[in-house]
């Protein structure tokens, strides 16, 4: 769409090209536009392209998908703060697209936890063709395990939840606001999640704590821990993040903060 239309008929679009390859498109004399014109249309994107998407001109090319809104793509272009999430590579060198991390043809959802921005030249590396079977992969997402007590309770507690993940109040705060984040598949270790419920976890952690600050003025730092091991102090055995909120002044020396897990190394 890009290459034949904005571009050759009507020269909006500029091919960017890497040799012989090319790796995306951008608008032509955006060199020439102020700070001021690129915000502008930045905000004006997502509106727009929802606009294009209503008037379903594409629904020849959209059998059996479900098109990302634009509303979504920014936002999920938002949280990678304009970079390719596999290779780093800015927009401003390469176009950016929205890419599902588990696969749609394998049943990923559209759920934001589930898209990544990429560049068009890892977008077009990474395919399709792993062979890997995806599906005891979406299965043990619902995996749940009867004796865990956060299997059991988390839901009916939770404070903030979504596809993926989940928050709640823990029973026994270190201060008040102190949080725990979830993910809803019963898994032990941190270093055992998917890649969407890192990105589902992280979202909730940002939305909460945005949250807590507004309504709780007094808030001035936060700790942000994992206890993964028997030997870190882990005694629920599904993976679960604390986040306490910190005041000026609830403890006479707070340098060192989580280096306090032992004691003689908090203070250096």
């Amino acid at each position: 769409m890009v290459g034949e239309v904005l571009t050759k008929n009507h020269g909006i679009t500029e091919k960017i090209k890497e040799g012989r390859s090319i790796t995306g498109y951008r608008l032509a004399g955006f060199n020439e536009l102020s700070l001021g014109e690129v915000d502008e249309l930045i905000d004006l994107c997502p509106s727009k392209l929802d606009q294009e998407l209503a008037r379903n001109r594409f629904k020849h090319r959209n059998f059996r998908r479900s098109p990302i809104s634009g509303s979504t793509r920014f936002n999920v272009l938002k949280m990678a703060k304009h970079r390719c999430e596999l290779c780093g590579v800015s927009a401003d060198e390469r176009a950016l697209d929205v890419d599902h991390i588990f696969p749609k043809s394998k049943g990923g959802s559209y759920d934001e936890s589930n898209l990544q921005a990429l560049c068009s030249l890892c977008n077009q590396n990474k395919g399709n063709r792993d062979r890997e079977d995806f599906r005891d992969i979406e299965k043990a997402y619902a995996e749940r395990d009867r004796s865990c007590v956060f299997c059991n309770e988390a839901l009916a507690r939770a404070i903030a939840e979504s596809e993926l993940g989940l928050a709640f109040s823990d029973a026994y705060p270190v201060t008040e606001g102190h949080t725990l984040f979830i993910p809803k598949r019963h898994v032990a270790d941190y270093f055992d999640l998917y890649q969407p419920e890192l990105n589902a976890i992280q979202e909730l952690l940002r939305q909460r704590k945005e949250e807590l600050q507004r309504t709780d003025t007094t808030i001035t730092g936060f700790n942000v821990g994992i206890n993964a091991g028997h030997s870190a102090g882990q005694t629920v055995f599904h993976c679960h993040i604390h986040r306490i909120p910190r005041r000026n002044g609830d403890v006479e020396e707070p340098r060192g903060g989580v280096r306090g897990v032992i004691p003689s190394k908090q203070r250096y």
